[in-house]
């Protein structure tokens, strides 16, 4: 018996989905495309939310922006949720990796006891700043409107509780459990403290999500890690030997820059959509961004001493040139 085995290309009825070919075609999409276009619901609805009866469940008049189409903000790391897992995967094997060395050499033992004392003193107030991230991040993704902006930001929401927990970490290996409590007391009570937890819990009653956005992830992170993970960890801990905390912390700055490739690119999409946009955008980032500085001075002054409000100054004047190149103006 013979048997003549022969190929054939088979050709696909479509190459992707209807709702993603729309947009682009019918050829081959991205994963990322895929999970993103149009995956949001926008009609068939049952019922209006009862808790705002006065907005569909999605609805794009919750925000005064204007987009001709929210699909525009797209993430240029173009993250869904199988790219993003499997990017944090490799940081938490890395984090992990950091640990195994800082623990097997002994780099919390050589640091002073002042200097653990201080450390612990400027960072674990920290973690309640980041929970507030975590929790104005859902709102965004609650609120906003198209699966581009809001998706991501649920992404950002988890990022910002995975800082909160390496922060958590990072007390537990400087010094005793207490110490996290003596941060949540410092939070609470310190008047040093106080302005910024001012400024984050105004955040949380913010009603449009995109104002949130700019209040969260660009005025105050934009001032915060820069401050306390460059200029007071990078700069001023670990060469006072402090090496060790810049390990323990080094998933947050790395995150903070991946990150801004995907708040500016937002920014300068919904920026340059209208003047309009870029008016209140740039308005929104002046009035939080000027907030922000104000409620870091005394932690900027805590962290560095007389050196703060240059370092405070300093960090003011990059991310205002961040948001020039994002389409801003100032």
């Amino acid at each position: 018996m013979n048997i003549d085995l022969q190929a054939r290309e088979i050709q696909p009825l479509r190459q992707t989905f209807t709702r993603v070919a729309i947009r682009t075609g019918d050829k081959p999409a991205s994963r990322y495309l895929e999970a993103t276009l149009d995956a949001q619901p926008t009609a068939n609805f049952h019922y209006r939310p009862t808790w705002e009866p006065g907005f569909d469940l999605f609805d794009t008049r919750r925000s005064a922006v204007r987009m001709a189409d929210w699909y525009a903000l797209r993430d240029p790391r173009q993250y869904y949720y199988a790219t993003w897992t499997m990017a944090r995967a490799r940081q938490q094997d890395t984090m992990e990796a950091n640990y195994q060395f800082v623990e097997s050499r002994g780099l919390v033992g050589k640091m002073s006891d002042a200097l653990r004392a201080h450390a612990c003193e400027v960072l674990m107030p920290l973690r309640h700043v980041a929970w507030g991230g975590n929790m104005n991040n859902c709102t965004v993704c609650a609120r906003g409107y198209g699966t581009a902006f809001t998706a991501p930001a649920m992404f950002h929401a988890m990022d910002q509780l995975g800082v909160a927990q390496y922060l958590t970490r990072l007390g537990l290996a400087l010094d005793e459990p207490g110490v996290l409590e003596a941060g949540k007391d410092a939070w609470l009570h310190d008047a040093r403290w106080q302005p910024l937890r001012r400024c984050v819990e105004d955040t949380l009653v913010l009603q449009d999500p995109f104002e949130v956005f700019i209040a969260q992830n660009l005025a105050l992170d934009g001032l915060l890690y820069p401050l306390i993970l460059d200029q007071y960890v990078d700069e001023h801990l670990a060469l006072q030997g402090g090496t060790a905390v810049a390990m323990l912390t080094a998933f947050i700055p790395e995150w903070h820059d991946e990150s801004a490739r995907w708040i500016d690119a937002v920014v300068k999409t919904a920026a340059a959509e209208s003047d309009d946009n870029r008016r209140l955008i740039s308005d929104w980032y002046a009035t939080h961004a000027g907030q922000a500085r104000a409620a870091l001075a005394p932690v900027a002054e805590l962290a560095l001493g007389e050196a703060g409000e240059a370092a405070l100054a300093s960090v003011r004047t990059a991310l205002d040139a961040r948001a020039r190149k994002a389409g801003l103006t100032l």
